[in-house]
């Protein structure tokens, strides 16, 4: 039996370095509990990485959870999922703090300038990186189904740029078509989400709440469920401010999902961040310790594959929108220049995201000194 010392320790350890979002912290995951260690087969890990895709919410933070899971039950689970979280957690609320304080330093802000300007180009590199698998899902030879792929996508990034904090319906939505397309229920259960009509922390958790329990296809799905509320329709930030919260998600080691807390922070100070953190991160919780068991059964089913099917797409679909609407944050011509000099590092040259955004940030601190427009 595996010590709760020992887990807490090694999942904190990955929370400290997993820098570069999911990727990072699978490979780390098989390097401890597979490869090291042998905790798990590689058939186990595989299996746990294909289950947890399944799922919506961050799949990285939830095989972090399942992998402990498999080593102590509901205690390990916790323990580990705990400390994988929270080293992030505690890096983006120092920044925040930071950074959004009423005068903030200029080079930080400079920094930050730097960094924003380049997520459109990361949402476009993940958008990309995510099409073969959703493609291949859709079924080689399928017309009608690689039909049906184009038209979630499309629907997705139209959402995405025009209705965003109500994307996550548009996924739900794609899922369910797709679902009634390939296993033909003879009935369909209907969801029925409402906004939540007033500020303060209750429209936090409901920001958060979508964020945690209906986002599929990786970390900038969030972006539109979070940006329509945070600067449109609550004003906890300004458009420039929304895209430092987001390079500061991609910056920061362990989950993508940490942006959120920002917008809690921006919402209602530190109290709010720490709503907005484990209101989100929760459902990944409540997802592994009560369907762990099932997991064989949830990869076996027609179903569950035919909903990710649709939602996948549509999923990618909105990171690709919500590039567009992050490109359209720019104010500055310096921060159109350090957007092209960013997609020709990920996508021409093929160089990760940790490295794009410490360019960016770099160059921002240039133009600071230089006395460039940062705000």
């Amino acid at each position: 039996m595996v010590p709760l010392t020992t887990i807490a320790g090694q999942w904190l350890w990955i929370g400290t370095t997993g820098f570069g979002g999911p990727p990072a912290h699978i490979a780390l995951l098989r390097r401890l509990c597979v490869q090291r260690q042998g905790w798990l087969s590689d058939e186990e890990f595989t299996d746990g990485i294909a289950a947890c895709n399944l799922l919506p919410g961050p799949a990285s933070t939830q095989l972090a959870i399942y992998c402990a899971w498999r080593l102590r039950g509901a205690l390990g689970a916790i323990v580990g999922g705990v400390c994988f979280i929270a080293p992030g957690l505690v890096a983006i609320l120092a920044l925040s703090a930071l950074l959004l304080r009423e005068t903030p330093n200029r080079y930080v802000l400079g920094a930050a300038a730097g960094a924003g300007a380049a997520v459109a180009a990361v949402a476009v590199h993940a958008a990309v990186g995510l099409i073969p698998a959703a493609w291949q899902r859709a079924g080689a030879g399928r017309l009608a189904g690689r039909g049906r792929w184009v038209a979630y996508f499309a629907v997705g990034a139209v959402a995405a740029a025009v209705i965003g904090a109500w994307v996550a319906l548009v996924l739900l939505l794609a899922g369910a078509l797709e679902t009634a397309a390939r296993t033909r229920p003879h009935r369909a259960v209907p969801l029925v989400l409402g906004p939540v009509g007033a500020g303060g922390l209750a429209a936090v958790a409901w920001v958060a709440l979508k964020v945690g329990a209906l986002s599929y296809g990786g970390g900038f799905v969030i972006i539109p469920l979070m940006q329509s509320d945070a600067v449109d329709r609550y004003h906890w930030l300004t458009g420039g401010q929304f895209l430092y919260a987001v390079a500061l998600g991609q910056i920061t080691p362990g989950p993508v999902v940490h942006t959120v807390a920002v917008v809690g922070y921006a919402a209602a100070g530190l109290a709010g961040a720490l709503l907005a953190a484990v209101v989100a991160f929760t459902p990944s919780f409540v997802f592994v310790l009560a369907g762990a068991r099932a997991f064989d059964r949830l990869r076996a089913s027609a179903a569950a594959q035919a909903f990710l099917t649709g939602a996948a797409p549509a999923a990618i679909g909105a990171i690709a929108g919500s590039a567009l609407v992050l490109g359209l944050e720019i104010t500055h011509l310096w921060q159109v220049g350090v957007l092209a000099l960013a997609g020709v590092w990920l996508l021409a040259l093929r160089r990760d995201v940790v490295s794009t955004l410490a360019g960016a940030a770099a160059l921002g601190v240039a133009a600071a000194a230089l006395g460039w427009p940062l705000s």
